[in-house]
C-alpha cells in the first residue's frame, strides 16, 4: 500500500503560499517532534529561499526526547534553522516563538516596524493549537483531525507582529513510503485513505524494534509478541476485540493501537532519527537510479 492524500484545498494553497513568500519576513513551520522529516514540506526550502525560519517541533511531549535532540542538532546543523520543541502543556514555551521572531528580524524589531511571518504545517501537527496560545485566545479552529483550517487568515499579535495562518499542507507525491505510514500513523492522513490493520502492523513492527518495553506497559501481555501480526493478536485479545469463533477482529485491535499511539497512552515514541532517514532516501535513490543522497534535506519533492 502506498499512502497518498492532496485534497484539492491543499493544491490551492500551496500556490498561495508562492504568491506571498516575497513579502514574508520569515517561516514559522510547525512539525511533528514524532517525525520532524515526515512531517516537514520538503518544497519549503526551496520557496523560501533565504527567509528565517524557525522549525518547531509541536507535540514534543509524545515524542522521545533523546531522538528529538538528534533532531535538533541535525536542523540546526543542516538547514541552518532555528528549532523548538514545544508542547500545548508548556504554553510559556510557545509563546517564545515570539521572541525568536523578533531576534530573526532584528532590523525590523528595533526600529518597530511590523513583522510579518508565515506559519505553515503539515495537517494535524497542531498548527492551529499553537497559533491559539500565541494569539491568547481561540483564533484557529482546531480538532483531532486533519484538514481543520482550509483557507488563509491574518491574525494580528500585537507589538507589530502578524501571524499569516495557512491551510495543514501535504504535497502530491510521497515518494518515500515510509513517510506515507508515519504520517497516517500520528493521524496527518485522513483515515479514510488507507487501510488502519497495515498501517498498525507498519507502527507494531517498529515499536516492537525500537520500544518493546511500551507494549508490555500497556496492555501486559501474557506472552512476549516476535512480530507486528502477534502485537495486534494479542492486544485483539486482552480487549476483547472477537469476532465469531472467537477470531480477533485486527481492524478494531489496530483501530486501539493507533488511538493509543495518537493520545500519547503508549508513550513517548519518536518514528524516525536523523540516520534513519538518510538510510531510507539513499535506498530510495539507489532504486531510482540516482546518485545516493547525503542527507535528509537534499531531496526535494516538487507538489
Amino acid at each position: 500500500m502506498h499512502i497518498q492524500w492532496f485534497p484539492g484545498h491543499m493544491h490551492k494553497a500551496g500556490k498561495e503560499i508562492k504568491a506571498i513568500l516575497p513579502d514574508i519576513d520569515l517561516v514559522i513551520e510547525i512539525l511533528d517532534a514524532r517525525l520532524p522529516y515526515s512531517s516537514e514540506n520538503p518544497a519549503l526550502k526551496a520557496l523560501r529561499g533565504n527567509k528565517p525560519c524557525i522549525k518547531v517541533l509541536n507535540k514534543n511531549d509524545l515524542a522521545d526526547p533523546d531522538v528529538t535532540l538528534l533532531w535538533q542538532q541535525y536542523f540546526e546543523r543542516e538547514h541552518n534553522v532555528k528549532t523548538l520543541p514545544v508542547s500545548l502543556y508548556q504554553p510559556e514555551k510557545i509563546k517564545q516563538i515570539i521572541q525568536l521572531s523578533q531576534k530573526l528580524a532584528p532590523n525590523k524589531a528595533i526600529s518597530g516596524r511590523r513583522i510579518q511571518a508565515l506559519v505553515t504545517g503539515i495537517p494535524n501537527a497542531g498548527k492551529s493549537s499553537v497559533i491559539n496560545v500565541l494569539a491568547g485566545r481561540v483564533i484557529a479552529k482546531t480538532g483531532n483531525e486533519p484538514a481543520i483550517t482550509k483557507r488563509q487568515q491574518r491574525i494580528d499579535l500585537g507589538n507589530n507582529f502578524t501571524l499569516l495562518d495557512t491551510p495543514g499542507l501535504l504535497w502530491a507525491n510521497i515518494r518515500n513510503h515510509n513517510s506515507g505510514f508515519r504520517l497516517a500513523v500520528t493521524g496527518a492522513i485522513k483515515d479514510t485513505a488507507f487501510y488502519h490493520d497495515e498501517v498498525a502492523l507498519f507502527a507494531a513492527r517498529y515499536i516492537l524494534s525500537q520500544y518493546p518495553g511500551l507494549l508490555n506497559s500497556r496492555y501486559n501481555f501474557k506472552q512476549i509478541p516476535t512480530n507486528a501480526h502477534e502485537v495486534l493478536s494479542f492486544l485483539g485479545t486482552n480487549r476483547g476485540c472477537l469476532r465469531s469463533g472467537g477470531l480477533v477482529d485486527m481492524d478494531k485491535a489496530a483501530k486501539i493501537l493507533l488511538s493509543d499511539i495518537r493520545t500519547g497512552k503508549l508513550g513517548r515514541i519518536s518514528f524516525e532519527t536523523p540516520d534513519m532517514v538518510t538510510t531510507e532516501l539513499n535506498e530510495l535513490a539507489l532504486l531510482q537510479n540516482s546518485e545516493p543522497i547525503n542527507n535528509p534535506s537534499s531531496t526535494i519533492i516538487s507538489s
